[in-house]
């Protein structure tokens, strides 16, 4: 494999986890004010994602500090031609990030409000916006951009519901599981419309005939989430989970494939790579660094694994707290 195509894919992954991490993420803070019915069901929603939520966001950092090194053409004409939804974007994730951070300090009631209004907010504006930039450099169209907006939030509010269930007991499992079918109604609609027509870039045909592997990954997607929906109609949490996760893998790898090889208009990724001495050098960095970056994640994931009952601190969930 060539470099060039060999970070193309290591790029494509790190995207991909950030959509599947940070997606649950959003989709917490997104149903937060309609889970929870009072102060210790909210710090138990929101303790679900407290010691994971800054680690997930380390692989857009990641993802966004690969494309620098390695196409910095491609990060360059990407964050030009999307400067406002990426400002955006940033705003929204610094906001989320102090009204979790800053939620568990303030004494006030009032106070809160405002933290929970941040992570509101701070969750919905990246969830709508990277599905609308991502569709915008694909079509090229405003519908394209507001249809992709649509099912990456409701993809984020479903994948968060699940991730709720699976990680919470008691009433606020119940609303969880009745929120994955509301956000159902919207996502399942929005993929059926949206993944048929991510399409397959000029330099390397006109059309999907000519990738059917596409195809084929943009209606796994689909089947992934429709199975999500009834394994957590069955109260299968953890199953449902993963087939979540799945659908939105799935969906950002045909994304991925359909920006290869030219993922801006006009630029190959051969034209848009570093020299073959600095992909050397990011290759032997990569292939050291980031199996212990993904041994670390899994282990706190692994200590944080079991469910969190009512009165969970979201900054430092107490041992004592979970059952």
């Amino acid at each position: 494999m060539e470099l060039t195509t060999f970070w193309f894919v290591l790029i494509a992954f790190l995207w991909i986890g950030y959509f599947v991490l940070e997606g649950f993420d959003f989709g917490v803070g997104m149903l937060a004010p309609a889970l929870a019915r009072n102060e210790a069901e909210r710090k138990q929603v929101l303790g679900t994602i407290g010691p994971v939520w800054d680690g997930n966001e380390v692989w857009l950092i990641t993802a966004v500090g690969a494309m620098f090194a390695a196409f910095p053409a491609w990060y360059a004409g990407l964050l030009s031609e999307f400067y406002l939804p990426i400002t955006l974007i940033l705003v929204g994730l610094i906001v989320r990030g102090v009204g979790l951070e800053w939620r568990g300090k303030v004494q006030h009631a009032s106070d809160r409000v405002w933290c929970d209004l941040g992570v509101l907010v701070g969750s919905a504006l990246p969830a709508f916006l990277w599905g609308a930039v991502f569709a915008d450099l694909l079509r090229n169209s405003a519908v394209a951009a507001l249809v992709g907006g649509v099912l990456s939030l409701s993809l984020c509010v479903l994948h968060g519901a699940v991730f709720v269930a699976l990680k919470t007991s008691g009433p606020v499992r119940s609303r969880a599981r009745r929120a994955t079918m509301i956000a159902a109604a919207v996502a399942l609609p929005a993929a059926v419309v949206a993944l048929p027509n991510i399409p397959v870039t000029d330099a390397v045909a006109t059309g999907w005939s000519a990738a059917p592997w596409l195809w084929a990954g943009a209606l796994a997607a689909m089947a992934a989430l429709a199975a999500g929906i009834a394994l957590t109609w069955r109260g299968r949490d953890g199953w449902a989970f993963a087939a979540t996760a799945s659908a939105i893998a799935l969906s950002g790898a045909a994304l991925f494939g359909a920006l290869w090889p030219a993922p801006l208009p006009g630029l190959t990724v051969a034209e848009a790579a570093s020299g073959p001495y600095t992909l050397g050098m990011l290759t032997w960095i990569g292939l050291i660094a980031l199996p212990f970056v993904l041994g670390y994640q899994a282990w706190s994931y692994w200590v944080f694994r079991k469910r969190l009952v009512a009165g969970v601190s979201v900054a430092e969930p107490p041992v004592a707290k979970v059952s």
